[in-house]
């Protein structure tokens, strides 16, 4: 199982802007997608963000469209989430997440078989 490290989390204030990055152990192509998740105290695990790692193909929640873009370097083995004009609403431990299977858009948490430990991300009001 791919070992999946976050880093770039911290704390903002509103209408700030962070980058997280997500390196896998080994060699993406073994992967058919990667994706960002996060979860806030008290409520579940919901998606973020998206990419096909081939085709780039991206992917985003409705809350995100427009101010987060999630990249990825192939020679690096890295996905990015560049979040920008944040909100307080978008406080949350987030996880980098990798799929091995065909993928065409789920938001499900479930479809995911790899996982990070999670990075905090706080935005202050």
């Amino acid at each position: 199982q791919v070992q999946l490290v976050e880093s770039g989390g911290g704390l903002v204030q509103a209408g700030g802007s962070l980058r997280l990055s997500c390196t896998a152990s080994e060699r993406t192509f073994s992967y058919y997608a990667m994706a960002w998740f996060r979860q806030a105290p008290g409520k579940e695990r919901e998606f973020v963000a998206a990419i096909r790692w081939s085709s780039g193909i991206t992917y985003y929640r409705d809350s995100v469209k427009g101010r987060f873009t999630i990249s990825r370097d192939n020679a690096k083995n890295t996905v990015y989430l560049q979040m920008n004009s944040l909100k307080p609403e978008d406080t949350a431990v987030y996880y980098c997440a990798a799929r091995r299977d065909y993928y065409s858009g789920s938001q499900s948490w479930s479809d995911f078989d790899s996982w990070g430990q999670g990075t905090q991300v706080t935005v202050s009001s």
